[in-house]
């Protein structure tokens, strides 16, 4: 394990376990929300975004947080190792909710905002929109080292275990 992308639904809680995980591993960990937004909530142009990522892929050893459809298989392509969050509705809904307000390492800005109305669609709708996606690349690229949890136990499990 020295090239990890963790993915999943939006609050399943990739940037917690990616960051529990460099803990562990001393791994440098990358977030891509850090690589695509400014401060004041606007976004950088694409290619500064894709250069930016590619930067960080010529390098020995990284974690890398988030999905970014548009950037997925090119990760896909160079990582080792893939962790998906693989969580229901609820549970990514509930992730979203208990991070409003508080500070977070993965974001450029302080969110406190009230709820965004089309992010919480996006989130109801990962399933069966973005999730088919991520199936259908995680089986083009089968032979990485592929794990996949259904919720917060199994995923604390693979960290206590990583630690040994």
């Amino acid at each position: 394990m020295k090239k990890i992308i963790v993915i999943g639904c939006p609050g399943s809680g990739k940037s917690t376990f990616s960051r529990e995980l460099h803990k562990i591993t001393d791994i440098p960990l990358f977030h891509l929300d850090m690589l695509y937004w400014n401060a004041d909530k606007t976004t950088v142009d694409k290619e500064v975004f894709r250069k930016r990522l590619c930067e960080i892929l010529k390098k020995d050893e990284w974690i890398i947080d988030g999905n970014y459809g548009s950037t997925m298989e090119l990760r896909l392509s160079e990582c080792d190792t893939v962790i998906f969050l693989d969580y229901p509705t609820d549970i990514c809904l509930d992730g979203i909710r208990e991070r409003r307000g508080k500070p977070r390492s993965d974001m450029p800005w302080f969110e406190t905002d009230g709820e965004d109305a089309e992010f919480i669609e996006f989130i109801k709708n990962y399933n069966s929109q973005s999730r088919p996606k991520v199936i259908e690349l995680l089986d083009k690229y089968s032979y990485k080292s592929i794990f996949v949890f259904k919720n917060r136990r199994e995923a604390d499990k693979f960290l206590k275990k990583a630690s040994k």
